[in-house]
């Protein structure tokens, strides 16, 4: 079966690295025309943008904590590539604490930080586009969600938090555009080896990381962006609303 994306324009937050530049790329090499988003690493961005194969492509900077960032990033786009067919909710952030050990100030500030972001920022971006996919009469958005969702997040209680309210968000939204024809999916991954968590990979807590599943190792970046084109692809329709675990088996459920 051959996937692809001819004529469709995506876009693709957090793409400057990781996840999303190997989804960015993935999206492309099938005929896409993408929309690379990034927060601050315009080095980084640039290489993304700059490897793509096929022409037309765009980048953009915006602080998805920001309502009007988003808002100007989504006007942008509409106003020169005309529309959004795909959108990846892909950005997100991952901060450790030693959380009870915070103040109360300092963890407003980490709470806020993560939800601003995680799940404010995506849930705003996803209310602009779906608008436009309604108009339009068709579209598919994807969100990278996580398996902390349903384990949990000890050390990170924002973020497990957020993931989770992501999941029933999506959820919510597949229902109430199910019959405006367009799909909404989530993708709950577990540990993926990236810039981010390399370094914690190769460390000793790595090892009983890659333990967790019976493959004894983590994703790549490449099995997220397949899994995430597969999903945006046609054919999926009637998977609306479905959460996917790609998990190695770390983490299963019923």
């Amino acid at each position: 079966m051959e996937i692809t994306f001819k004529n469709k324009i995506v876009l693709v937050t957090g793409s400057s690295r990781g996840i999303g530049a190997a989804t960015a790329h993935r999206f492309a090499e099938a005929g896409a025309t993408v929309v690379i988003h990034y927060a601050n690493d315009d080095y980084r961005a640039r290489k993304t943008f700059d490897t793509l194969p096929g022409t037309c492509h765009m980048m953009l900077k915006a602080d998805l904590s920001d309502p009007l960032q988003i808002k100007k990033m989504f006007d942008k786009i509409v106003k020169q590539k005309g529309r959004i067919d795909i959108l990846v909710n892909n950005a997100g952030i991952y901060e450790e604490t030693d959380w009870f050990e915070l103040d109360y100030e300092q963890w407003q500030a980490h709470w806020k930080r993560t939800i601003d972001i995680n799940l404010t920022g995506m849930a705003n971006l996803s209310f602009l586009v779906a608008r436009q996919m309604i108009a339009q009469g068709e579209g598919k958005i994807i969100n990278v969600s996580s398996r902390g969702a349903f384990r949990g997040e000890p050390l990170a209680l924002p973020y497990g938090a957020g993931k989770a309210a992501m999941n029933s968000f999506g959820q919510s939204m597949a229902w109430a555009l199910a019959a405006k024809n367009v799909q909404v999916y989530t993708l709950a991954p577990g540990w993926v080896d990236t810039d981010m968590t390399h370094d914690i990979l190769e460390s000793e807590r790595g090892v009983a990381v890659k333990a967790q599943s019976p493959m004894n190792r983590v994703a790549t970046p490449g099995e997220l962006a397949y899994a995430i084109t597969l999903l945006a692809s046609k054919g999926t329709e009637y998977m609306t609303g479905c959460i996917l675990d790609m998990n190695g088996a770390s983490y299963l459920r019923s």
